[in-house]
């Protein structure tokens, strides 16, 4: 009896080394920056054959939400402008946003929930995050859904 697979997200530093090995090589050969399965290896430092164990079953986040539709929930300070700057950093990675909603402020803050198609994402999605993140006026923002 086969049993479906199980994911889990865990933080890089957390896992073996091999998996992050081999999602380098992976990314060396999707980038063009190496063209052979044999140099992205030898690159990072691993064998052909662990790369090929493991290149199946090794994926970065960003991979996995890539050309999918992605919510994010941002808690932002209650001040005009706010908004319109954390719009213009997702419009600057290449998502398309669907959908925006924004609570009404409570506190001195406001919740917004944002849904984004992600295939044409410019840059990894915890760049993105990390530049919304460090928007003025933002004091969270995460990944609801993917």
């Amino acid at each position: 009896m086969n049993t479906p697979a199980k994911y889990f997200i865990v933080e890089a530093d957390a896992m073996p080394e091999i998996f992050r090995k081999v999602a380098e090589a992976k990314r060396l050969l999707e980038t063009g920056e190496e063209t052979t399965v044999n140099s992205a290896t030898r690159v990072v430092g691993i064998s052909r054959s662990a790369f090929y164990k493991y290149k199946d079953s090794v994926r970065p986040f960003n991979d996995m939400l890539h050309g999918r539709i992605v919510t994010f929930q941002i808690l932002l300070k209650d001040e005009p402008g706010i908004l319109s700057g954390v719009l213009n950093v997702f419009a600057g990675t290449g998502v398309n946003i669907l959908t925006i909603n924004q609570n009404i402020p409570a506190n001195g803050c406001a919740v917004v929930t944002m849904t984004a198609e992600t295939s044409t994402l410019r840059r990894s999605l915890e760049d993105v995050l990390g530049d919304a993140k460090a928007s003025p006026g933002v004091l969270k923002c995460e990944i609801l859904a993917g």
